[in-house]
């Protein structure tokens, strides 16, 4: 199964990795950045998280190959700090979150990420998830689509895109990824439509209602900084303007003084901040990776450690 971790060396190199060390790779995927780590265990261990049930079959013979200092734990890493606990683990030496669709998810027709092929609207990561992009299409009202459309998707035809979805439902169910790109593709200029692509800001929209992602993400980051160990590090490698702008405010606001004590002589300690920024701008794929794998190009990679 062909699969490109984006970002590996970037991502290693950012980890600082401890041979002795516990780390934590919250999204798994086929298990790219989790080999890496293992092979540069020691004594150390290495959790890694993912809810989809292909992901953990073929990571786990992918890992097993390189060592036995691992656990999958079958799990969304919103669960982070709990799942770790039951473990007995409370802090850890480094994290990986990895927030990109991997290339066996995208190109699976059946899982309904993509627009390029047809398929049924699915795009559940958690295939336990009851909820789905159909129910989505075909069941919220014409507000909550627009919102969603417009604040996930940052498209500015949100709201014509969501009328014409409620107007076609009204004599069928959209049951495919083909039927709803048609819907969208009628409802903008025809030029726009072959020049921004709204389809993929639509599909991108759907999918992060239907996996809660950006919720999700703020609530991982937050519980992740806890977590880690003094010299501890946090590696995000984040792929749309949504989530780096999450990634990129969290790591900030925990990196500086709290504004209510700034310019005291002494700061409680409460008040300090809880992290410094590995990197202050971005780190992005260089030419060769882009050459070898097109989906890098909107990477972007973000590395705090803990003080």
């Amino acid at each position: 199964m062909k699969h490109y971790s984006v970002l590996k060396k970037e991502v290693i190199e950012g980890l600082n990795i401890n041979p002795d060390g516990i780390y934590v790779d919250g999204t798994l995927g086929y298990g790219g950045h989790s080999e890496e780590i293992l092979k540069r265990l020691r004594r150390g261990f290495l959790f890694a998280f993912d809810q989809d049930e292909e992901a953990i079959h073929f990571g786990q013979k992918r890992l097993s190959k390189v060592s036995d200092n691992f656990k999958i734990i079958y799990s969304n890493f919103s669960y982070l700090k709990e799942k770790l606990e039951l473990e007995n683990t409370k802090q850890v030496d480094g994290i990986i979150l990895d927030l990109g669709l991997s290339s066996p998810q995208i190109d699976n027709e059946k899982r309904g990420f993509t627009f390029m092929k047809d398929a049924p609207l699915d795009m559940r990561m958690d295939k336990q998830n009851k909820l789905t992009a159909k129910t989505i299409v075909n069941t919220y009202c014409l507000s909550d689509l627009t919102k969603i459309f417009y604040q996930y998707g940052e498209e500015r035809f949100s709201s014509s895109i969501a009328k014409n979805i409620v107007k076609y439902r009204e004599n069928k169910n959209i049951e495919t990824t083909k039927e709803l790109v048609k819907i969208i593709k009628t409802s903008v200029p025809v030029k726009y439509f072959i020049e921004k692509h709204p389809e993929r800001k639509i599909f991108q929209a759907i999918r992060i209602e239907v996996n809660k992602e950006l919720e999700v993400l703020e609530k991982v980051l937050n519980d992740a900084i806890l977590l880690l160990k003094p010299k501890g590090r946090i590696c995000v490698i984040s792929f749309h303007s949504l989530e780096d702008r999450i990634v990129k405010q969290i790591f900030k606001k925990n990196s500086e003084i709290n504004k209510l004590v700034k310019g005291l002589p002494e700061i409680p300690d409460e008040y300090l901040p809880l992290v410094k920024l590995i990197n202050k701008k971005p780190i992005i794929a260089t030419l060769g990776e882009l050459q070898e794998n097109s989906r890098s190009k909107s990477a972007k990679l973000r590395i705090i450690e803990r003080i």
